[in-house]
């Protein structure tokens, strides 16, 4: 790939703003130049410092009026509910029954199990989503056609076979052993080919036996490079439920750490119900929380503390979990994250919840020495946002006065007509029509 150069206004997170401050935290070029040699970051910088320094042969993509961000970066989601996205009532586990058992169903057969993930992968690029960690089904061929799509994109991204040998339907069910030979040769087969990642998936300790967890826990010892990627505390009847299937844990985390599978590079979506111990022990492991407003507020789950989660050190990132969660935009996650926090008197600023969104998402995975922002070396995955494609969104920027304005106005009132490019490496992936 050639080198190019991207002239419009850059923003990315050098750290998080929560912790560091703004002017220590962010970077922001009114006129700035992002300049990708193969598919890598080169150099940001003002873009008339920049500029006459380049030879003639580079081309210059001029995105004016337009904002690069590092490309979004998706904690926790489950492709094989793409198609039951905002299904009526429930929560989780009666929403499990009714929607997420019988959909998933359909994921044996793999042209159906394709046919959603070459949708899917577009629908991440069309909102500006580059890389992602994702659910699949119990079937390796859910697995299998999930990361020829991401291939196929170049995209990075993390995907597991679901490991589930109770409470579930019987065709869905694996064995502890099958589940086992199933996932180590998927991640032989798939881990750290291209762009992509293998995630351990035990679906939730309320779906395993102690059998299929201690080697669950057997895999992730075996393989310290992979992901593990679970769901953690999201719903007081699951909590209540996990009290009774493991009467000698302390508590829903401690089971999964008594089982190996709270270390780093474990991502566990939602822990709304966890206290000072648990947080000090995820901390302790380096584990990691994927926060999902959408899907807490759609299925009444309850509210993330964000607060007591910085607190304790544990890194946070971004979620949009569809199909609990009802956008595939992190504009409007972030939205509803803001909504989320206001309801317990904590605060989003605009630049802390980009950093959710980028840096902090990639932290979360474990990547942030690949993805997450613009310093030089990492690999060139961004995003180009408009302001001025919807109306409303057009006249109240007008209004604006400084960035932090500007963002947290775009992050209230975007969604996807937001974004009209994705880059994947450097090169175009997606750009609105």
């Amino acid at each position: 790939m050639t080198r190019k150069a991207f002239r419009g206004a850059i923003f990315h997170c050098l750290d998080n703003p929560a912790v560091a401050g703004h002017d220590e935290g962010v970077e922001y070029l009114h006129d700035g130049l992002l300049l990708v040699d193969d598919g890598r970051v080169e150099a940001t910088g003002d873009a008339e410092s920049l500029l006459p320094e380049l030879s003639a042969e580079v081309e210059v993509v001029d995105l004016e009026g337009r904002l690069i961000v590092p490309g979004f970066v998706d904690c926790h989601v489950h492709f094989p509910q793409t198609d039951i996205i905002a299904s009526y009532g429930e929560q989780l586990l009666d929403w499990l029954d009714k929607y997420a058992f019988p959909e998933e169903k359909r994921f044996a057969d793999e042209a159906h199990a394709s046919n959603v993930a070459e949708f899917f992968a577009d629908e991440l690029l069309r909102n500006g989503t580059t890389t992602a960690l994702v659910f699949a089904t119990v079937h390796p061929q859910s697995v299998d056609a999930m990361f020829r799509a991401a291939q196929a994109r170049n995209m990075r991204l993390v995907c597991g076979k679901v490991l589930m040998d109770k409470n579930c339907p019987h065709d869905l069910a694996d064995t502890p052993q099958s589940g086992y030979d199933d996932s180590k040769a998927l991640i032989q087969k798939w881990h750290g080919v291209d762009r992509l990642g293998y995630a351990i998936t035990p679906r939730f300790a309320v779906t395993s036996t102690e059998e299929q967890l201690e080697l669950a826990g057997a895999l992730a010892t075996e393989y310290p490079e992979v992901h593990v990627h679970s769901h953690l505390a999201e719903n007081p009847d699951e909590v209540e439920l996990i009290e009774k299937l493991f009467p000698w844990s302390r508590s829903y985390c401690d089971v999964y750490d008594r089982f190996g599978l709270l270390r780093e590079r474990a991502v566990y979506a939602h822990c709304l119900y966890l206290d000072e111990q648990d947080r000090a022990l995820m901390a302790e492991k380096r584990a990691s929380i994927a926060f999902c407003p959408t899907s807490n507020l759609f299925l009444g789950s309850g509210l993330f503390d964000l607060a007591a989660a910085r607190a304790a050190g544990i890194k946070v990132g971004l979620a949009t979990d569809v199909g609990g969660g009802t956008s595939l935009n992190p504009l409007r996650t972030i939205n509803e994250a803001y909504k989320v926090l206001q309801l317990q008197d904590q605060s989003l600023p605009a630049f802390e919840a980009i950093y959710l969104a980028t840096l902090g998402g990639a932290r979360a995975l474990r990547l942030d020495d690949k993805i997450g922002n613009f310093e030089p070396g990492k690999e060139a995955d961004f995003t180009v946002l408009d302001s001025t494609t919807a109306s409303l969104t057009r006249r109240r920027l007008a209004t604006t006065e400084d960035v932090a304005e500007k963002l947290f106005a775009l992050m209230m009132l975007g969604d996807d007509r937001a974004v009209v490019a994705t880059y994947i490496m450097g090169g175009l992936a997606y750009q609105a029509s």
